[in-house]
């Protein structure tokens, strides 16, 4: 990667990783649920993990090389908010992993906590500071710190952490409620966001869809709140998809990756609605959610492939 590349890579491109580990984490659901083939989840873990890598070690060295890039990125009112991608990738991948390798997953998983929690303060320190944030802006991209703290208690149930995993669902349901008012006041009373970030409006599904996941392996069972978030998340979802032609004709950004985790969230949910009621419904939607992010995720690979070797990606912003 040349100088100029490296200089102009985006934090932006963990959320690749995010699209990946939930299209991972999906497919191992999917062989519990549905019966299907172990082999799919074995094999994206091993591609999510190495891609992984591969992403931290770059952008490691433009740290090293470019601190005021970087620099910034973290003072970027779009651009912060995707930094919490990282320390998410490690939870993502940590529930991924679980079922296989429950020593390594923990410390990914203490690890993503450790540095999310670190980041969350971050964010948040300079959103209660700021100088110079307008409400345009605000995007649902503002939602991804709040995301990882719903993530926690997936695997930290699991693993025994259960004050620790209610600590971080409670952070994540208020400040999602807030979030959420807020981005819908600015879409509906303000200037259209630029289309770079218009696909940035599916994450409205992640917060809901990743909440029910929490917090079924919160309280074990499924009650009325947790139907809520559920079919919260499946709205929005619908309400989306029924614009998929307008999203359609929008220019291939890096944003796009923002179809995948919140596809990713709400076909796992759905599967896990199957798994809890027993009815056929979920069990048919589950499938053709699962049929859809695989799909998405394919075609966000081959996009992105073919924008990095045409250098449409890493490059300065015009």
């Amino acid at each position: 990667m040349s100088a100029s590349r490296l200089e102009n890579f985006p934090v932006s491109f963990f959320s690749m990783i995010m699209g990946m580990a939930g299209l991972t984490i999906a497919w191992e659901k999917a062989h519990r649920t549905l019966g299907l083939a172990a082999q799919p989840a074995h094999t994206l873990i091993l591609v999510t993990c190495g891609i992984f890598v591969l992403l931290l070690l770059i952008y490691s060295i433009k740290l090293l090389r470019y601190r005021q890039a970087v620099s910034a990125e973290l003072h970027n009112p779009v651009k912060l908010n995707f930094f919490p991608s990282v320390s998410i990738s490690l939870l993502l991948i940590s529930i991924a992993l679980l079922p296989l390798n429950a020593s390594l997953a923990e410390v990914l998983w203490l690890t993503g906590v450790g540095l999310h929690f670190v980041i969350t303060l971050y964010v948040m320190r300079v959103w209660i500071h700021h100088e110079h944030f307008e409400i345009h802006h605000i995007n649902p991209a503002w939602f991804i710190p709040v995301v990882g703290n719903v993530l926690v208690p997936i695997a930290g149930t699991r693993l025994g952490y259960m004050e620790i995993s209610w600590f971080f669902f409670s952070i994540g349901m208020v400040f999602w409620i807030v979030l959420f008012t807020i981005i819908f006041y600015r879409v509906l009373f303000h200037q259209p966001m630029p289309a770079k970030l218009l696909p940035t409006l599916f994450i409205l599904i992640a917060p809901p869809a990743v909440g029910f996941l929490s917090y079924t392996a919160l309280t074990g069972e499924l009650d009325a709140f947790g139907r809520v978030l559920y079919f919260v998340a499946l709205f929005l979802t619908i309400l989306l998809l029924t614009q998929i032609n307008y999203f359609a004709r929008l220019k291939f950004f890096l944003s796009w990756w923002a179809y995948s985790f919140p596809l990713a969230a709400i076909t796992i949910a759905t599967l896990r609605m199957y798994e809890i009621t027993g009815k056929q419904g979920f069990h048919y939607m589950g499938w053709g959610f699962l049929v859809l992010i695989s799909t998405v995720v394919l075609f966000l690979v081959f996009k992105t492939i073919g924008a990095i070797s045409r250098h449409n990606i890493c490059v300065p912003e015009g």
